[in-house]
């Protein structure tokens, strides 16, 4: 709620969680309530926050931004047999080593991330890269996944450099070093603020004249901080944009005034809303009783129920918890191509859902057979 994550997370995943119940818990028959905290992205300000929470009655807890916090929440949640729908976390590993059959993982990680941007920009001509990476598992994780990306299609990797999170303001060593490497592709494998003011500070040195900007997990919400003049030309993959179909505009409509500043949401937020959504179609399939009682067999009825809603439109949960969606790499528009405010992306390549993220075989999830 605070912090570098609050505009792409915080209390614009709360409005589309409410939305979600707005929509489908009347109808449905069910009576919901949503609360919220701030974990402070510290692990054990989650882990204290869901153990309460759930020995208060809480059935389900969503968003959880910050690998750290999200692993540890997911390990309370299968402790204590309930639902965690993580919207907000990159690490793969909540689908990897530390899968769960409590924890569903929607929206987006680093290897849809490393995947959609690390591959197409080096198949492009980006083939030379320096990373700036947040130091803590997310930051890590991301570069780890770029550089295999890059590397498997023919390019090198020339340095990196990694930095206190979330204590660092000034990243103008990191940058200068990033020039001195002469890489094409300036890679920054950090979150929400720290993005944006890692592009503001490469303009002001000048990198942006020589390397192209890969930001590997930027929201427009970055975008419309910083400007269509400072932002165009960036390339970044997301999973959801507000303008990329009638029914992500029609869930826009309708969720947009209950949106901080009525901002447009992101795909964090638009995670909440489609995790909200199928769990609330799952309890009334399976039955609110046994749904609260048991949260592992609820987890498996949203494994094997197809998922469809506005925002993400058609898909599945694997055996994993990975929720299946396509991925897709845009370009931030110039000011001359774009048509008016939020107007900032244009395609350039789609993953399709099935191939967006990692091979359910090689993640070592234990609840996957064979």
């Amino acid at each position: 709620m605070n912090g570098p994550y609050r505009d792409p997370t915080g209390a614009g995943s709360v409005a589309c969680t409410r939305q979600a119940v707005l929509e489908f818990a009347g109808p449905l028959g069910l009576q919901v309530e949503v609360i919220q905290a701030d974990h402070q992205n510290r692990a054990d300000v989650g882990a204290a926050i869901a153990r309460q929470w759930y020995d208060q009655g809480v059935d389900v807890i969503l968003d959880v931004p910050t690998t750290w916090v999200a692993l540890a929440v997911s390990t309370i949640s299968r402790q204590k047999n309930k639902v965690f729908l993580n919207s907000g976390a990159a690490t793969p590993e909540l689908t990897g080593a530390a899968c769960s059959p409590n924890t569903i993982h929607w929206s987006y990680d680093t290897y849809m991330l490393a995947k959609g941007t690390g591959a197409a920009v080096t198949r492009a001509g980006g083939d030379s890269w320096f990373f700036v990476a947040a130091d803590y598992a997310f930051g890590q994780v991301l570069q780890r996944d770029v550089s295999q990306f890059v590397e498997a299609e023919g390019g090198r990797v020339l340095g990196s450099v990694r930095y206190p999170f979330p204590a660092t303001t000034d990243f103008s060593s990191f940058l200068l070093a990033a020039q001195a490497s002469r890489a094409k592709v300036l890679a920054l494998a950090n979150a929400g603020n720290d993005t944006a003011t890692c592009i503001i500070q490469a303009r002001e040195f000048g990198l942006l004249r020589t390397m192209r900007v890969a930001g590997l997990l930027m929201s427009f919400h970055e975008v419309q901080a910083l400007g269509l003049r400072a932002a165009e030309g960036l390339l970044l993959t997301e999973p959801f944009y507000w303008d990329l179909n009638d029914r992500t505009r029609a869930f826009t409509a309708r969720v947009r005034p209950r949106m901080p500043g009525q901002s447009m949401p992101g795909n964090v937020h638009a995670g909440c809303y489609s995790a909200t959504v199928h769990y609330l179609k799952s309890v009334a399939a399976l039955g609110a009783q046994t749904a609260v009682a048991d949260g592992a067999a609820m987890v498996a009825h949203m494994k094997a129920m197809p998922t469809d809603d506005d925002a993400f439109g058609i898909g599945r949960v694997r055996e994993d918890g990975r929720k299946l969606h396509p991925s897709y790499l845009f370009q931030v528009k110039s000011p001359e191509e774009s048509t008016g405010t939020w107007d900032y992306y244009k395609i350039i390549a789609t993953n399709p859902a099935e191939e967006a993220f990692r091979p359910m075989h090689e993640g070592g999830c234990p609840l996957v057979r064979g």
